[in-house]
Order: structure tokens, then C-alpha cells, then sequence
């Protein structure tokens, strides 16, 4: 039995996605982010919390470039992903415009957790404006609780420990 669907990314994907090899793209994942007139505060300087929705964003789109979608999760295996913990440094500010470049760099996988290592750059300059911690949790849909890692999303991210 399948855990997950594989998909395939229409083309129009493609263009944010910095290509890496397959290991490379299993350990780190880059994905490139505009920042909106929504993601500002009143001076037009990111607000803290478009941060998160952008490393969020990352993660999704990881998961989904090794082949896997959310709700399939979700509604197929009553499994989901929720955050168990994060650690953000906030070193320079994102503003109204910028194109920013957010990576994913797998860290450390357990049994029904992952960690991850995410930064948020400026493409112009390459600036660091945000870097972070974050720890996921796999948990069961209807309970909450946490659930083993599918089996077939842990074949695919075996090289990490």
C-alpha cells in the first residue's frame, strides 16, 4: 500500500526551485518567495510572523518536491505534520519587493518527528535576514498524537539521521 501519491510539479513550478541533486535536494531545498504588500508592516518592513508563513511554505514545498502531498496525508492515511517547536533569529529586515530565497536543510529525522534548519535571504544582496530551528511532528489526524513517520517518506530521506 502506498502511504503517499507522487506528483508531478507543473512547469510552472519549476522556476523557483534551485536545482539540486537528489541528495543534495533531500538535505537542503531552496525555495525563492516575493515579499507582498500583505507581508508588510505600516514602515513596509516584513512583519515577524511572514517569516514563519515563508520557512511553512518551504517545508510544504520540499515535501512536495520529493513527491508528496499533504492532504493525501491527511486524507488518505489520517496522518499530518504539525510544528512541535521552533527558534527564530531575526538578523535583517525583508521589505516590501525584495525577492527573498528560503531553504529547508533536513537535519535530523526520528521516529515521528523531523528537524529542520531553515534561513530566510535577500537574493539582491544575499543578505541572512532570519534563520531558525524548527522541530515537526507526525501526528494522527483525528487524535493529534503523534504517529510514526511513513515508512516510504523515511526510504526517502534515509541519508539523514
Amino acid at each position: 500500500m502506498r502511504v503517499f501519491a507522487k506528483i508531478r510539479l507543473p512547469p510552472i513550478f519549476l522556476g523557483f526551485f534551485k536545482s539540486l541533486s537528489n541528495k543534495e535536494h533531500r538535505q537542503r531545498f531552496l525555495l525563492r518567495v516575493r515579499v507582498y504588500y500583505e507581508d508588510t508592516d505600516a514602515l513596509g518592513v516584513a512583519y515577524h510572523a511572514t517569516y514563519l508563513k515563508f520557512m511553512e511554505r518551504a517545508r510544504t514545498e520540499w515535501l512536495r518536491s520529493l513527491g508528496y502531498e499533504q492532504h493525501s496525508l491527511r486524507d488518505h492515511h489520517g496522518l499530518g505534520f504539525t510544528v512541535h517547536s521552533l527558534s527564530l533569529d531575526f538578523l535583517k529586515a525583508a521589505r516590501l519587493d525584495d525577492l527573498l530565497e528560503v531553504s529547508v536543510a533536513l537535519t535530523r529525522r526520528g521516529g515521528a518527528s523531523l528537524n529542520f534548519e531553515q534561513a530566510v535571504r535577500r537574493v539582491s544582496d544575499g543578505a541572512l535576514c532570519c534563520r531558525g530551528l524548527v522541530k515537526v511532528a507526525c501526528v494522527a489526524a483525528d487524535t493529534l498524537k503523534p504517529s510514526p513517520l511513513p515508512q516510504q517518506l523515511l526510504a526517502e530521506i534515509a541519508d539523514v539521521r
